[in-house]
């Protein structure tokens, strides 16, 4: 996932802020409606509704929340105030929402392509985890149960065995601060054929054989619909593959990563697949839009309409 993407700068977010009430409320400025019944518990992002909703996080909650969606992703929470994560999370349960995943541990020269988590510097992996027990606190502070972990970039210098024998080793760490809190990290595999050259986890196998390595409840796949599609592929006998060890769904269409239906994957027969199986955890909606302004964000809407089980 390109987090430049989605990651956005506390200074857009803090503000005052007037939250609606969910499902037809009357807040000023905001377009009501009854939501949709979603089959899935989709979460947008931050900026997808900024037209409709306008550019606070909080009033962009609250007209998710009135659009149907139970849930709510972003990628920079941990990098925002203290304030403003609990304002965030005051929001989430005035509307009876999940958070979905949040980015954790990533230093911020993570995108540098140093492997710090497959290399063998003692330092950098101690430096990860420090990030990361910060990152107790600003999952409850929104209530939220899962955190992304993105192992990091390969090491040339090292065989794979010794970099994957490292990151087994870092991510039993890791489940050992998370156990204690009720905290799964998701580990999410990333293409390299048009986003991200030489990272290390690049498709869902790969992540399953860490997850059944690490063999602790804390440590789960994100299985990114989108990535998983550039370099790999054949998504639904994946999916079933993967399924004992896949917490999270994120999406995104190919090409373009935008909404559902404006490419390649056929995501109303994905939808519907794990619905069937029983999927009732987070799709997050990691993606752009394909329209601008506000027929942009009516057209996003209307994409999970229309490929919703529902």
């Amino acid at each position: 996932m390109n987090r430049r993407d989605f990651v956005v700068g506390a200074s857009t977010l803090i503000g005052a802020s007037t939250l609606s009430t969910h499902l037809g409320a009357k807040t000023e400025g905001l377009n009501q409606s009854i939501g949709h019944e979603f089959a899935l518990n989709y979460a947008p992002h931050y900026g997808h509704f900024k037209f409709s909703a306008g550019a606070d996080i909080v009033d962009q909650i609250a007209y998710a929340a009135d659009q149907g969606f139970n849930a709510w992703e972003f990628n920079g929470l941990a990098k925002q105030p203290i304030a403003e994560q609990n304002r965030i999370g005051n929001a989430l349960a005035k509307h009876d929402m999940q958070m979905g995943v949040y980015v954790s541990g990533m230093p911020n020269n993570f995108w540098s392509a140093q492997p710090v988590y497959s290399g063998n510097e003692a330092s950098a992996r101690d430096a990860f985890l420090s990030l990361v027990k910060k990152q107790v606190d600003t999952a409850k502070r929104v209530n939220a149960k899962w955190t992304t972990v993105v192992p990091g970039f390969i090491d040339p210098r090292l065989p794979m065995g010794f970099q994957t024998a490292n990151i087994i080793d870092l991510l039993h760490r890791v489940c050992d601060i998370f156990e204690k809190h009720d905290l799964t990290m998701v580990l999410e595999p990333l293409n390299t054929r048009i986003n991200h050259p030489n990272i290390f986890l690049t498709t869902v196998d790969q992540a399953y054989a860490l997850c059944t390595a690490v063999n602790r409840p804390e440590c789960k796949i994100l299985f990114d619909i989108y990535h998983e599609q550039i370099q790999s592929g054949n998504i639904i006998n994946t999916i079933d593959a993967a399924w004992k060890h896949t917490a999270y769904f994120q999406v995104g269409d190919n090409p373009g990563r935008k909404e559902p239906t404006t490419g390649e994957i056929n995501y109303k027969n994905i939808f519907s697949h794990i619905h069937t199986k029983g999927f009732t955890g987070i799709v997050g909606m990691e993606h752009g839009k394909s329209q601008s302004g506000l027929a942009g964000e009516q057209a996003l809407i209307q994409a999970y309409k229309n490929t919703d089980p529902s």
